[in-house]
């Protein structure tokens, strides 16, 4: 063997060693074989070194002896001795004729003193044969203090060690402590030398005492002077305490954290911690603002009805950083024919002199109603066409829409055949009061610009191109999305509503994913229903009477493509679960849907690591916060449930949402990755053979989407993918491969190693993501490929693939995902859908609703789910134990099981809904 001197850190930096080799030096690994008979058994040591103090300046000899031995040496604290300073002997053992080899070295004071640092110098021996090494035990080697009689020693805590001298003394000497003769052999911490010196090994606090030399013989008795030995203790600082809340609540301030001296606290006159037990940071708290309406809109045309409308919005400024809402109506209405459309509705507004001339006016009369009814036939004719024509520019475009989301805003049209699409409405109907906000459709450029009322409001979010039907219970009417949109097939129509006179029509569109498998559709009604993606975890539970009774609505659910959407993370947030739209956004629900989204967090650490957001998108392509979880207050507007591998949102309005996150300081946070080994599938007349590694989040639909990817390469998942947690520590992640038979395959990379960016990886914004290891072979003969792929994060954990495969045969491809069958339908409508029957879910809501002063009411139930992260939300709904039973149906739609709520209900007594349950249900 070679062996270099000095420092490794010195070597380090002048790049004597290469990466190889400081590993094997910083680990103390010896090459594993050298030359020898092969039946030569591993070294043994006879003799291992032993510890040893430094009295004064004489140095410490440290020896050992092993057998079988072709070398032996010594290194201390991880660093080769220089073969000049050893001594070595060789003999032969006269039993088993094997060599025996003996090395001394000495071990200066000067030596120990240049090792700084809390840790003791130490040094091990090394021996090896052809067989391989065998190391000994570390000796450590202490610098011993020296106290004289009579004397005070102050001695730092588990740091010097003491020895205290007197002259050689004839006959017996014995050494007293606090006047207790002290006897080695019961504590190991005390050593009497053969000179008759006490040393104390490790200094403790209950070694603080005085220590006194008594030597006896025939003749006399002597006592020394008495030495006192005090242990102090410097002071440690504790942890610091968690930031304090921006003492501003609007604007600049400042955060502070304090540490105590007190970890441990300083003790007899030791030192006092060196630094600052306070510290302060500056913060900036976002100052809310309070919303502020625009101005009105003109006034509409004038109506049947008599009346006409504007509008107004709270956008000039919108609140936000928790400011207040606007306070008054968006809309305003009046009527418009100074009253004289309401006089011409009864006899009572008629002036009484012609009522007291009808005898003098009757034949006038007479004429004028000849003239009239000659006027109405002319009337009818043009009123009819005009209403054809309002009813292809408004009603064929999205009026049923509009309808079906305000069912109290317009009274159905009047037909005869409720199923003729172009039968006129009935404009004479009576306007009813508006619930809502009203929304609109843009207008034409030759419509007339006061149609019906308008306002800046979006009718609805992004729509997919899907057919969209709307159904009445007393029109039964359907509408399809016009075909004359010149809209690509995975484009998504936004209607933008018009506010003011003059703006002119604004078709606003962007593309998301309609490939097969990323998306599901059905028509739900009052009875509910559930929407579910296949292989992805993302599902849309829509409880019964979510949908108002008589409506039917083709709801939607769509994954996004991560190269079609813009991403929600910003700053050093990171994405943690797809981004999922569900729709159509601008219905009315009755009730709270549940929204199920997995998730790559890793949730399983004792303390908090993630500061977890729900975001959701506006209409023109931001992203806003809807909640923080842990943060909720009355105004949030949804609830989340965290589970370890999924979430679940209730939630009242339909849209795009995605779940994101941030590290929580001090400590730092982790996802969990998938590491996904693919290989084309038997590449017979080509020498070059690629392996292509993925990392991706581990959720579902990730993996989904590589396999669906690779399938289009005409790859093969070699093995099942390996889990890595991925930490926020901006270390990137390294790839190498390793043990390649050089023999029959070369590898094509210049570099040893490759890696992905650390911000890649962390912000999500970059799917999917990989690494290729290129190789070629000898010869097309060789099919033959057995390598290790070596994937970690640099100064975190790592996952080894061990590949052993044939290229030439057909590669049988894993199948981690469950492929597709009738068990696991995309979409599930009415009753099928849930697995508890109504008649027992009223039962329940009935039993637990109401308050109880025992507390056996809905909280109990939501504490026994764990659903009681925060219970204002379920407080104020109508029914608290209905929405708690829709969570538990969203969270249980795996196991389809009874058990855990019938647990839940036996623990708080309710005896008489288990009956229930058992006659009933399937429990």
């Amino acid at each position: 063997p070679i062996f270099i001197r000095g420092r490794k850190s010195a070597l380090k930096r002048s790049g004597i060693l290469c990466p190889s080799w400081q590993e094997k030096l910083g680990s103390a690994v010896l090459p594993d074989q050298f030359p020898s008979a092969p039946a030569e058994p591993l070294p043994e040591f006879l003799l291992e070194p032993e510890d040893g103090f430094i009295v004064k300046n004489r140095p410490v000899q440290l020896r050992c002896r092993a057998s079988p031995a072709t070398q032996i040496y010594f290194k201390c604290n991880g660093e080769w001795v220089n073969q000049n300073d050893h001594i070595t002997r060789e003999s032969l053992d006269q039993i088993t004729g094997l060599v025996v080899r003996e090395v001394d070295i000495s071990v200066s004071r000067t030596q120990v003193e240049e090792l700084f640092g809390l840790e003791d110098y130490w040094c091990q021996c090394v021996a090896w044969s052809s067989a391989g090494t065998t190391k000994s035990n570390r000796a450590y080697v202490r610098i011993a203090c020296q106290c004289s009689f009579p004397s005070v020693c102050p001695v730092p805590l588990n740091l010097c060690h003491k020895l205290l001298l007197l002259p050689r003394q004839r006959g017996d000497v014995d050494w007293l402590k606090n006047e207790d003769v002290i006897d080695s052999s019961q504590d190991s911490n005390f050593l009497i030398t053969i000179d008759h010196n006490l040393i104390i090994k490790q200094a403790r606090l209950s070694d603080t005492a005085n220590y006194t030399c008594v030597a006896r013989n025939v003749v006399a008795k002597r006592r020394s002077s008495t030495a006192t030995l005090i242990v102090y203790v410097s002071g440690g600082w504790s942890s610091w305490t968690e930031w304090s809340e921006c003492n501003a609540r609007c604007g600049r301030g400042w955060q502070r954290r304090t540490r105590s001296c007190t970890n441990p606290a300083p003790l007899n006159g030791g030192a006092f911690c060196e630094g600052p037990p306070v510290q302060r940071v500056t913060c900036t708290t976002l100052c809310p603002v309070d919303g502020g309406w625009t101005e009105w809109a003109k006034w509409s045309a004038c109506g049947t009805e008599c009346t006409h409308w504007r509008s107004r919005e709270c956008q000039a400024p919108p609140p936000i950083n928790g400011g207040k809402h606007c306070s008054g109506g968006m809309m305003e209405s009046k009527n418009c024919t100074e009253g004289l459309c309401a006089r011409s509705k009864g006899d009572g507004g008629l002036p009484l002199e012609v009522l007291g001339d009808v005898a003098v006016y009757t034949g006038l009369v007479v004429a004028l109603l000849l003239s009239v009814v000659m006027a109405l036939c002319v009337g009818v004719l043009a009123y009819r066409r005009r209403c054809r024509h309002l009813h292809g520019d408004i009603t064929d475009s999205s009026s049923a829409l509009t309808a079906a989301f305000h069912p109290g805003n317009y009274k159905p049209p009047r037909q005869d055949n409720p199923l003729h699409p172009s039968a006129p409405p009935d404009l004479t109907a009576t306007a009813g009061t508006f619930r809502g906000p009203l929304f609109s459709l843009p207008q034409g450029v030759n419509d007339s610009p006061h149609k019906i009322p308008m306002t800046d409001s979006l009718l609805l979010d992004p729509l997919p191109s899907l057919k969209i039907k709307v159904y009445n219970s007393s029109t039964l009417s359907s509408l399809e999305l016009p075909a004359d949109m010149s809209l690509s097939d995975g484009e998504i129509l936004s209607l933008k509503s018009v506010g003011t006179v003059g703006r002119e029509r604004d078709y606003h569109s962007h593309t998301m994913s309609r490939e097969s498998g990323l998306s599901t559709s059905a028509t739900l009604g009052n009875l509910g229903g559930r929407l579910t993606i296949p292989n992805t975890g993302v599902s849309l539970l829509v409880p019964p009477g979510t949908i108002p009774q008589g409506k039917f609505y083709e709801m939607y659910l769509i994954i996004n493509k991560w190269e079609k959407t813009t991403l929600p993370s910003e700053g050093s947030q990171t994405v943690l679960s797809p981004v999922v739209s569900c729709g159509p956004s601008g219905m009315l629900l009755n009730r709270p849907v549940v929204l199920t989204l997995p998730h790559c967090a890793q949730l399983d650490t004792p303390t908090p690591d993630w500061t977890l957001a729900l975001k959701t998108q506006t209409h023109q392509g931001a992203w806003e916060e809807v909640l923080t979880v842990g943060e909720e207050t009355l105004s949030s507007p949804c609830y989340l449930q965290l589970e370890e591998e999924c979430c679940h949102v209730l939630m009242e309005q339909l849209g795009t949402y995605g779940l994101v996150g941030q590290s929580c300081p001090p400590r730092p946070a982790c996802k969990r990755l998938q590491l996904a080994l693919f290989a084309p599938r038997a590449p017979c007349l080509s020498l070059d053979f690629s392996l292509r590694i993925y990392c991706i989040h581990d959720t579902p639909h990730a993996l989904k989407e590589v396999l669906d990817l690779e399938r289009s390469l005409g790859g093969v998942l070699l093995e099942h993918p390996k889990p890595l947690l991925f930490k926020d520590s901006y270390h990137n992640l390294r790839l190498s491969i390793h043990d390649i038979p050089h023999t029959y395959w070369r590898s094509k990379l210049l570099a040893k190693y490759q890696e992905i960016p650390f911000y890649h990886i962390w912000s999500g914004s970059q799917r999917p993501l990989h690494c290729t290891f290129s190789l070629e072979r000898a010869s097309l003969a060789v099919s033959q490929l057995a390598c290790k792929i070596c994937v970690r994060q640099v100064e975190g954990e790592g996952q080894i693939f061990q590949l052993h495969t044939d290229i030439q045969e057909t590669l049988l491809p894993h199948s981690p995902l469950p492929s597709g069958s009738p068990c696991l339908p995309s979409s599930q409508v009415g009753p099928y859908a849930f697995r508890l029957p109504d008649s027992i879910r009223q039962k329940i809501c009935a039993s637990l609703d109401a308050p109880s002063a025992r507390g056996c009411d809905w909280r109990l139930l939501a504490r026994s789910l764990g659903f009681d992260r925060y219970l204002n939300y379920f407080a104020t709904k109508p029914s608290p134990t209905g929405v708690l039973l829709d969570l538990w149906e969203a969270c249980h739609q795996g196991d389809a099981d009874l058990v855990s709520l019938a647990t839940a209900l036996e623990e708080m007594g309710k005896s008489e809904v288990l009956v229930v349950m058992t006659t009933d249900g399937d429990c």
